[in-house]
């Protein structure tokens, strides 16, 4: 017996799975604990976590200084 799916028998299991539809049965985590773990799933750590603390960082910095040109300005024109 080969190993792997041949194209007719992938066939008959995706007709076979749209007919279960075991999509429609999924709920998701319910506990507090798995909640919390799914939220966490895109989370990749490491780099990219720095890299985004320190591009939300950069955001606020931009904000407040948007914010204070905008007061500056608004004073400039009274």
């Amino acid at each position: 017996m080969t190993k792997g799916w041949t194209p007719e028998r992938r066939a008959k299991q995706a007709a076979l799975i749209r007919t279960w539809q075991p999509w429609t049965h999924s709920t998701g985590p319910r506990s507090l604990e798995g909640k919390a773990r799914a939220a966490r799933n895109g989370d990749k750590g490491g780099q990219w976590k720095a890299e985004r603390e320190a591009l939300r960082e950069f955001r606020q910095q931009v904000s407040g200084l948007l914010k204070q040109q905008k007061e500056l300005l608004r004073r400039m024109a009274s």
